[in-house]
């Protein structure tokens, strides 16, 4: 089958196509999915670029998101049957094979059928920011209706999900965004306030939007570094922050503890790396609950662009030069 195989890390110029061996079920409860498309998504790159999480099993096959049709199943399946239209964050973090192939083994406990709305491209673009967006929001912040709640960049792949998730779950929204563009874009998804950050300083209107001067309750960092510090002023005392990223060590703590702050990380690939089965499980109770919500039209996921699957490196390209509205998604013919 054809897949895009990294031999070394690198540039995107490490992503080449090439023919490899079809995968094959080895154990009861996998399933083998012809794959319609996979979504790319920054830790790609940054496994790319950094090497993967097992780099003793190079050359390896990247991509965590993907959606496509199951084409055979293992005897101590109960859930799917071959035809069944699927999507799931599966693999391609070094360990199994990921998603830039023309077909993938995955277990089928930690998979969700695709929604019906979508098609394979939107469904593939999914899963990843889905998960990381609802575990962080209602994981970790338990975000609660009423809440105000700052996202940071909105209109990005975690982002843009995010503010749906939060206004769904009756809190009032405050994103930041870096163009107008971009600002029209978040308020169509129904974010209350928008700060454009090169223009206006986002702690200052987080303060005064909280009504009392004091800040949010909830701050959704997805960009890390500095913003994750500076994000300790515009969160109100015994507030709650939550950020990807991890914190910098040079981090001056000194506002959060004066604040009585809670912080949170959230990294959704810790189960697949760790082994924790009954959190994936989770996961993909996540995604079957989402893909409700997609169906039923409370929920969006916007492409930014689609790639053929050979293209994997302009993919990568693009996400790295930054600015990204929505997901990116290379498409398997």
């Amino acid at each position: 089958m054809k897949a895009i195989v990294m031999k070394t890390c690198g540039g995107p110029e490490v992503l080449q196509l090439a023919e490899i061996a079809l995968p094959q079920i080895e154990h009861g409860h996998q399933v083998r999915v012809r794959l319609k498309a996979a979504g790319v998504n920054p830790i790609d790159t940054k496994l790319r670029a950094r090497g993967s999480y097992y780099p003793q099993l190079m050359p390896t096959v990247l991509g965590c998101d993907g959606a496509g049709v199951i084409e055979s199943v293992g005897p101590e399946v109960t859930a799917f049957t071959p035809g069944d239209e699927v999507y799931f964050c599966r693999g391609g973090i070094g360990g199994p094979q990921g998603n830039y192939a023309e077909y993938a083994v995955v277990d089928a406990r930690y998979i969700a059928r695709k929604p019906a709305a979508l098609d394979f491209a939107h469904a593939a673009a999914a899963p990843l920011v889905l998960i990381t967006a609802w575990e962080a929001l209602h994981g970790r912040a338990a975000i609660k209706a009423g809440e105000k709640v700052l996202i940071h960049a909105g209109a990005g792949g975690v982002g843009h999900v995010a503010i749906q998730l939060a206004k769904l779950a009756g809190c009032e929204v405050l994103t930041t965004v870096g163009s107008e563009e971009k600002a029209a874009f978040v308020k169509a998804l129904g974010a209350d306030v928008v700060v454009n950050y090169r223009d206006e300083s986002f702690v200052e209107a987080a303060l005064r939007w909280s009504g009392d001067g004091t800040g949010v309750d909830v701050v959704f960092d997805t960009v890390g570094g500095a913003i994750f510090e500076q994000s300790f002023a515009a969160t109100r005392p015994y507030g709650h922050l939550v950020t990807l990223l991890q914190p910098e060590a040079t981090t001056n703590w000194k506002v959060a503890r004066l604040r009585n702050l809670t912080t949170s990380l959230e990294l959704m690939l810790s189960p697949m790396y760790l082994g924790w089965a009954e959190a994936e499980r989770q996961q993909a109770e996540i995604l079957t609950h989402c893909a409700a919500l997609l169906d039923a039209g409370q929920l969006q996921i916007h492409l930014a662009a689609t790639l053929p699957l050979a293209q994997a490196a302009e993919a990568h390209r693009r996400i790295e030069q930054g600015g990204m509205q929505g997901k990116l998604v290379l498409e398997i013919e």
